[in-house]
C-alpha cells in the first residue's frame, strides 16, 4: 500500500480533469512548486559577482571597524562638543556604524 498519491485513471483511462497528474504537478502537499510559483535556485547555481553592493560593504566594514574607533582614539573628548559624555563616546558611539553595518550586510547578501 503507498503512503503517497496514487492516481486513478477514468473509465477512458485518462486522469480526471481538474485534478493532479503525478508528484510534479504541484498539487498541495506534495512539496513542488505550483502553477504560478517560480522554482527555488540553489544559491551555488547562481551566477553572482561582486558589484556595487559588495564594495558599498567594504566601505561600511571600513568606516565601523577603522574610521570610526580611529576618530574616537585619536580626538576621544571630540563629542563632548556635541553633548555625549564620555562613556557615550565609547560605548554607544560605535554602535551607530555597527547596526548600519549590519543592516548592509543583509541587504547586500539578500538579492535575487
Amino acid at each position: 500500500m503507498s503512503d503517497g498519491y496514487v492516481h486513478e485513471p477514468d473509465a477512458d483511462g485518462d486522469a480526471p480533469t481538474g485534478e493532479p497528474t503525478g508528484p510534479a504537478s504541484g498539487a498541495a502537499g506534495d512539496g513542488g512548486p505550483g502553477p504560478d510559483e517560480e522554482a527555488h535556485v540553489h544559491p551555488d547555481e547562481v551566477d553572482r559577482e561582486f558589484d556595487w553592493r559588495g564594495w558599498t560593504l567594504v566601505g561600511a566594514v571600513f568606516v565601523a571597524f577603522l574610521l570610526i574607533p580611529g576618530i574616537i582614539y585619536a580626538y576621544p573628548y571630540a563629542p563632548t562638543v556635541f553633548g555625549l559624555t564620555f562613556w557615550d563616546t565609547y560605548l554607544a558611539l560605535p554602535m551607530i556604524p555597527a547596526i548600519v553595518l549590519g543592516i548592509l550586510a543583509v541587504w547586500a547578501t539578500t538579492r535575487p
